[in-house]
């Protein structure tokens, strides 16, 4: 057997800093030392936790280069002991040899968590962890006893072994939140205050160790005795097994304790005892401790210091390890925070004592403020205000009053004009948000004070009985009043619609505005048609105050809407204002008021503002109401400003980008409603939109409710039978063609923002935004290759990208099974390939729709679509590609039970839409929704962001593509950057 013989000899010394890192130098003799590459290279060349020693920094001192490993590695490494055989390793200095030494066993304690914090660091306001020394060896032990050379060796060991716990156990986020739940005396505010304690009672204090005694110490505060005006504090022993056990006791000026409790405690009480009076001196104000030699809690308190105690001292109490005994009613009152609430008058709740009448209806009330179950009249709470007291005892309870909030509450109440009232705006939106109201004014405090008195201070409303039920009424939405079908309406309603019906009726006795939005295909035409024929059969043909209702629509529906009610309800008399030979005037008033429905365009109202102004319309009706959306256009300034007893708007998409929109809508139906546009935004919409708030959330949904019907094909409630829609996400990857052009615009697009400004800048944001969405497809969109009227074969233009591939694939399979699909895609180039490729493929007709389609062509491709053979003849077409915007809406093509969204559109609401096509009443099949997702790119953004634009759109009842144009270049980078490894092969 031969012995190992090292080639050569390196000698070690270590030196720590105060943060424990230890700076390692190497020397082959006492005039050659190792270079810090050499030392990094051999000492640590299997130490992986520095990338064996790749990742550790040298650093020159006095001409020499040192290693530095960092505190948390220092205990583990010299631990591992893993060095170089071949080299002879000696330890030429004092920590250099603690640490080969006591490495090990230190490293075991930190395996079996044998560490305790610092009680000396913890004095001066640290937290730092050492070992137990009592679990070391003798000659372990006798390592640390060193003289005053080497302590400061010993400092750093400790502080590499502190680093070393936070590392192994508490570095991170959630570990130290654990550490701050378990211990949280260890995080007191004042430990940098003595506490009179000796290292062993303050590990029991903090809860590191147990107390093995049978009772604990606390202090209790008793309120005064029935005649008494005085508090008292008192020193009790509670036993730990029964908490209801406390035995009091008094502390006196030397220390000794006084009173009676079990003899079987008396010796943990002087073991313990010695500490009590310096902790309390610690942890209380001077005025709170007395001089009585017998007694040093002898003083008694007045209500103030009672309540000082309550609030402050408790606390501080605790946080230096005391139990407290408080009252048992104070954790109750110091919930209590005082209510401020609007009691209406009984009646009806109008002044004029009729039934309330639209949002601005003045209302009667009366103050009233509670405080827990204390109701104060106003009197009351001005007596009790006068008394200037912070604890009170009211009607046998005893009351908390912040002056603070008390004063919050007198502005409250000053900033209303009780001879003015509230307005039924004002309580039913109070109502709705449970009561979160503020009218108090809040100068001269600070930031943070205005925002925790706006948390505390609450103001309610108080509702009479009438207004009870017709806000129940209200925020239920089926408890309003259940009305008969109109005599009229040619029609059999569905259970949902004759609700709506009957609840646009209900809005209508009250002024109060409507939101109809139900999805596409549920008749929101008829709930409507059925609404204005109620209209007609309750209003006598000899009043006065007959007028017409207005329908305002797009241009392309005008005529559905007159078949529509010719249909449903042909004893209506419409009139139509529409085209050059429109009347005007005094022959337009003369005949609209003959009319029962005045139908009109969105375009002919900007146009003939004034003359349809002239009349007070007994309803206005706004169908596809996202046609006002933009509150600033003329088209929606001039609908808005048309008087009206009554307003409608017919929706399928409340919101489809911004909650602007939804703004514009309920300001056209309750204008002022949601306040101005401005304070719409800084309350809802940015919070809502940019940081998802919920609570706001949660708020608009409150107040938005009672005027919005909206109900969705698969609610239980509608029963309309339909299939399942089953929605699917396909991924695909890029060929090289595609992932290369894709890295070329947009590093063309980076090279721009670092020169172009403003209007510049963003229009060279979105084209390239169009150009990589089109590159998804293919890339023949992008090169501008022409594409060929005919091909022989498809197989140059599919290998080119990797969707027209994967959706060419699936048609074939569905086609095999006798399937039938929608295609809709944005760029009618795809289109036109999507035709050329599927036909040649598939060899049968496939149908292409966009916006230069000719009505008729239209009417025919529905036709032929819908239409079905049995046996199917060759011609039959199976497959129709529609452009999103063009076959989006207005269509019924239920002969298809397949999907494919080929590209992605920023809005769920317009894809949603295009689905709808297929899946609406009709429809016997299952729906499968295809959705193409090209990976690594924009379109898997762009999909992360739609589903959460979607569930903002679902949250409240979505951003278009301007945000883009505002993000930085490094966002912008983040945000289009192409991931190389999703780029699939040519």
């Amino acid at each position: 057997m031969t012995t190992r013989k090292h080639t050569e000899t390196i000698s070690i010394q270590v030196l720590f800093d105060r943060q424990g890192n230890a700076l390692i130098h190497g020397s082959f003799n006492e005039h050659t030392h190792a270079s810090g590459v050499l030392l990094k290279q051999s000492l640590f060349a299997w130490h992986e936790e520095s990338f064996y020693g790749t990742e550790l920094e040298v650093r020159h001192i006095q001409g020499l280069e040192l290693v530095l490993l960092p505190a948390e590695m220092v205990i583990s490494f010299f631990a591992e002991a893993k060095r170089l055989q071949h080299i002879e390793w000696t330890w030429d200095n004092f920590a250099a040899r603690l640490l080969v030494k006591l490495a090990p066993k230190l490293a075991e304690f930190l395996r079996e968590k044998q560490y305790l914090p610092s009680y000396s660091a913890f004095q001066t306001g640290k937290l730092l962890w050492t070992w137990d020394e009592e679990a070391l060896e003798t000659d372990e032990q006798a390592a640390l006893d060193v003289d005053e050379e080497d302590a400061d060796a010993v400092d750093g060991l400790r502080a590499a072994f502190s680093a070393s716990v936070f590392h192994a156990h508490y570095g991170s986020e959630a570990t130290a939140s654990d550490l701050r739940r378990e211990f949280p005396l260890l995080f007191a505010r004042n430990n940098t205050t003595d506490t009179g304690l000796d290292e062993k009672e303050w590990l029991i204090v903090i809860g590191w160790k147990a107390d093995n005694a049978p009772f604990r110490p606390a202090l209790q505060l008793l309120e005064p005795s029935d005649g008494e005006e005085a508090w008292r504090l008192q020193l009790v022993l509670q036993d730990k097994r029964d908490a209801a056990a406390i035995f009091p006791a008094r502390l006196a000026e030397d220390g000794d304790v006084f009173g009676s409790w079990p003899s079987s405690w008396t010796a943990h009480v002087r073991l313990r005892s010695n500490s009590w009076l310096e902790r309390l001196r610690a942890s209380l104000p001077p005025d709170r401790l007395s001089h009585d030699r017998d007694n040093i809690l002898s003083n008694l308190l007045d209500d103030e210091a009672a309540w000082r105690f309550l609030t402050a001292d408790s606390q501080r109490l605790l946080e230096a390890g005391w139990q407290v005994l408080l009252p048992a009613w104070w954790e109750t009152a110091s919930r209590k925070k005082p209510r401020l609430r609007a009691k209406v008058s009984s009646g009806e709740g109008s002044r004029t004592g009729g039934s309330l009448f639209g949002l601005d209806s003045i209302i009667d009330f009366n103050w009233r403020i509670a405080i827990g179950e204390v109701d104060l009249s106003e009197a009351e709470f001005a007596e009790l205000v006068a008394r200037n007291a912070r604890l009170v005892r009211f009607r046998g309870e005893w009351i908390q009053l912040d002056p603070a909030l008390l004063a919050q509450i007198r502005k409250a109440m000053a900033s209303v004009d009780k001879r003015q009232g509230l307005s039924f705006q004002d309580v039913l939106q109070l109502h709705l948000l449970g009561g979160e109201g503020t009218f108090a004014e809040t100068e001269g405090n600070s930031a943070e004070q205005e925002a925790e008195l706006a948390e505390r201070i609450k103001l309610e409303v108080e509702l009479n009985e009438h207004l009870i039920k017709l806000i129940g009424q209200l925020n239920q939405q089926t408890e309003h009043p259940k009305l008969p079908v109109p005599y009229g309406l040619r029609a059999e309603l569905r259970a949902y619609q004759q609700e709506g019906y009957a609840w646009l009726a209900f809005l209508r006795r009250f002024g109060l505005g409507a939101c109809l939005a139900d999805d596409m295909g549920l008749g929101k035409t008829v709930q409507l048609i059925a609404y204005l024929l109620h209209i007609k059969e309750n209003t006598p043909e000899s009043d006065p105050n007959r007028l017409p209702s207005l329908i305002v629509c797009p241009t392309s529906v005008l005529g559905n809407w007159q078949k529509e009610i010719e249909r449903f309800a042909p004893s209506l008399k419409v009139m139509l204002h529409y085209g050059n030979r429109r009347l005007s005037g005094e022959a337009f008033l003369e005949e609209a008021k003959q009319a029962d429905v005045v139908l009109t365009s969105y375009a002919t109202c900007s146009l003939d503002q004034e003359t349809l102004q002239g009349l007070t319309w007994t309803s206005i009706s706004l169908d596809e109401a996202q046609n006002i959306k933009n509150a600033q256009t003329k088209q929606s300034t001039v609908v808005r400003s048309l008087p009206a007893k009554h307003r409608i708007t017919l929706t399928g998409t409340p919101i489809e980008n911004r909650l602007a929109e939804l703004w514009s809508l309920y300001d056209f139906i309750n204008p002022g409603y949601l306040g101005s546009s401005r304070e719409f935004t800084n309350r809802f919409a940015a919070a809502i939109e940019k940081d998802r708030d919920e609570q706001l959330t949660s708020d608009l949904q409150k107040l938005i409710k009672p005027f919005m019907l909206r109900r969705k094909k698969k609610d239980p409630a509608i029963q309309l039978d339909l299939p399942d829609k089953n929605e699917m996400k396909t991924y695909v990857h890029l060929t090289t063609e595609q992932g290369a052009l894709y890295e070329q615009t947009v590093n063309e697009l980076m090279e721009k923002m670092q020169k172009l400004e403003g209007i510049e800048r963003k229009g060279a944001i979105l084209a390239a935004l169009t150009q990589l969405k089109q590159l998804c497809d293919h890339p023949m969109l992008l090169t501008k290759d022409e594409i060929p009227a005919i091909i022989d074969d498809s197989e140059p233009l599919v290998s080119r990208s990797s969707k027209l591939e994967r959706l060419l694939a699936m048609v074939k399979e569905l086609r095999e099974e006798g399937d039938r699909c929608l295609i809709f895609t944005q760029y009618i180039g795809m289109g036109q390939m999507l035709k050329l490729v599927l036909e040649q493929e598939l060899g049968e007709p496939v149908l292409y729709l966009n916006g230069s389609t000719s009505k008729t062509a239209r009417d025919r491709m529905i036709d032929l679509f819908q239409s079905k053979e049995e046996p199917a003849s060759a011609d039959q077409p199976n497959v129709f590609i529609l452009s999103l915007k063009a076959g989006g809406v207005g269509l019924n093509l239920t002969a298809a039970n397949h999907v494919f969204h080929f590209d992605r559109w920023w809005n769920p609401a317009v894809e949603n839409q295009a689905t709808d096509r297929a899946y609406r009443m009709g429809q016997t099949r299952d729906v499968q929704v295809h959705k193409f997702i090209s990976l690594g790119t924009l379109e898997e953004r762009i999909d992360e962001m739609l589903d959460s634009k979607q569930q903002l759109s679902d949250n409240v009842i979505s951003s278009s593509e301007g945000w883009i144009t505002e993000l930085s270049t490094d966002e912008l980078k983040d945000l289009f950057t192409l991931r190389r490894d999703v780029i699939g092969q040519a």
